[in-house]
């Protein structure tokens, strides 16, 4: 009675421990959870590369248009954006849930080509020799302006220009339109110049980001623009959030009546194991989609495999006459490999579908990978302790289901 009024004691502050967690953890985990086009709406866009005399497209150039445009989307703090090649000249971009996916689309496919010209519209700098771009408010305190500065041969070319142009305009021209013709009253030498026209914060801000990001190798133009609405998205996700927690109380309930004390474990387990995978994604800011919801399924049916795998062990042990916790020793002794090689193999399969994969197979993946290892961390190490407490609840064989 002694060992029994401790064990059973742990496992109540357990159970009451891991309701609490649930409960309090339950709302602010979905609230800070990254939905997903499919889930939270937003738009998705196809842009095509044209093709003009000397802009040649090629995979590389897309390749290099898809690494500006993800960098312009990085600066720009959009969120839950795919970004990926289609073919040989498309890139789709997919935007989950923007306040103003039109305007963040606009930024995205604007060539960005900055240049300044002379007064006979010979280049005399390009923007591949900028070094920083920041928007301020500029002097005069009414709007905005962006602050330019070179790098070391672009600094040399702009004080060669300046120089030779003292009294005279010099064009600030972007994607051929000219935006600034400033006159210079004398050489500026520093690499810096400034980039004023009555630009609000925001319009100064985006200037900023597209002169940062460079300029694209070729134009694009859009061929396919398409809404999700957030009511499809909310309505797939309220679906499988039901069939989820179905699946989910079945999957108790089987665990319960079949292995018994064991599978009460296994229940507690997998509680910790979900908030964990969830918690995860939460604080990595990852993306759930319906795939990576699938995903998570998924990972669950692997996390009670492993206790599964444990179980058996442990109910073969028990026949061999061992005592139970020798048995408990043993099972997850021999039931230790069985369980990395499983877990280890599909850890690798996600990590290649996470770096080689787009969207929603990403999503999948990035689920998946955080429940395999949220399933071997709780399945060696919390599943173990609590089967080690429950050995001083009963020796009885027939409530660990021999």
């Amino acid at each position: 009675m002694q060992e029994k009024s401790p064990s059973i004691l742990v496992i109540s502050v357990i159970v009451i421990a891991l309701g609490l967690l649930t409960y309090f953890l339950y709302q602010p985990i979905l609230k800070n959870l990254n939905l997903g086009l499919d889930l939270r709406g937003g738009l998705r866009v196809v842009l095509e590369a044209q093709e003009k005399k000397g802009q040649e497209v090629t995979p590389d150039t897309i390749q290099k248009a898809v690494g500006i445009l993800r960098d312009r989307v990085d600066k720009l703090g959009v969120k839950e954006t795919a970004l990926y090649p289609q073919g040989k000249n498309r890139v789709v971009v997919e935007i989950a849930g923007e306040d103003d996916p039109e305007a963040a689309v606009d930024i995205l496919k604007n060539t960005a080509q900055l240049e300044f010209w002379d007064v006979d519209n010979k280049v005399l700098v390009t923007g591949k020799h900028l070094k920083d771009a920041q928007a301020r408010i500029s002097q005069d305190k009414q709007g905005a302006e962006v602050l330019i500065d070179f790098d070391k041969e672009g600094s040399k070319l702009f004080a060669e220009a300046t120089s030779n142009n003292v009294g005279k305009p010099i064009k600030i021209v972007l994607d051929g339109k000219v935006i600034q013709a400033p006159t210079v009253d004398e050489p500026i030498t520093d690499g810096s110049a400034r980039i004023t026209g009555g630009y609000t914060a925001k319009e100064a801000q985006d200037l900023a980001v597209l002169l940062r990001s460079g300029a694209l190798p070729v134009s694009f133009k859009v061929i396919e623009k398409r809404s999700v609405g957030p009511t499809l998205g909310a309505d797939s996700l309220n679906k499988s959030i039901k069939a989820g927690i179905i699946g989910l109380i079945a999957i108790l309930i089987f665990m319960l009546g079949y292995y018994r004390l064991p599978g009460l474990v296994a229940d507690l387990s997998l509680v910790l194991y979900s908030l964990l995978v969830l918690g995860t994604m939460s604080l990595l800011g990852a993306v759930l989609t319906l795939p990576g919801i699938a995903g998570f399924a998924l990972s669950i049916g692997m996390a009670l495999d492993a206790n599964i795998i444990i179980y058996e062990r442990l109910k073969e042990e028990l026949r061999y006459g061992k005592t139970m916790q020798a048995a408990i020793d043993a099972g997850f002794k021999r039931a230790f490999w069985a369980i990395f090689d499983s877990n280890l193999t599909t850890l690798i399969s996600a990590i290649v579908l996470m770096y080689l994969g787009t969207g929603p197979v990403k999503g999948f993946a990035v689920t998946l990978s955080i429940g395999v290892v949220a399933s071997m961390l709780t399945a060696l190490t919390f599943t173990r302790y609590l089967l080690g407490v429950t050995a001083n609840i009963s020796k009885n064989k027939k409530l660990y289901g021999v």
